[in-house]
């Protein structure tokens, strides 16, 4: 993941802006966001409400971890029965 622009309390402050009156189009323009941006932001924070928004964060890159882990385990079993296969070819 790359390094993020705004952190969790900055997003729920520029969330507020909102709820308070601002139009999404001045939010957005202020802190230099797009739209879709904005509105991705305003479902995952009404999507979460009952859960802390650091740990949902850390759930997601654990899952980004964990999806990176099996890939390279895949990419391996792969390899080590291409590898097989040749031998066993070889041997024929």
């Amino acid at each position: 993941m790359g390094k993020r622009k705004f952190d969790d309390d900055q997003i729920t402050g520029i969330l507020k802006e909102h709820q308070a009156g601002v139009t999404v189009a001045d939010v957005c323009h202020k802190h230099g966001i797009s739209e879709p941006t904005f509105y991705r932001w305003q479902s995952l924070h009404l999507g979460n409400a009952g859960l802390d928004s650091k740990r949902v964060r850390a759930l997601m890159e654990e899952n980004q971890k964990l999806k990176k882990l099996l890939a390279e385990a895949m990419l391996s079993a792969a390899t080590l029965s291409e590898m097989l296969a040749k031998t066993s070819n070889g041997r024929h």
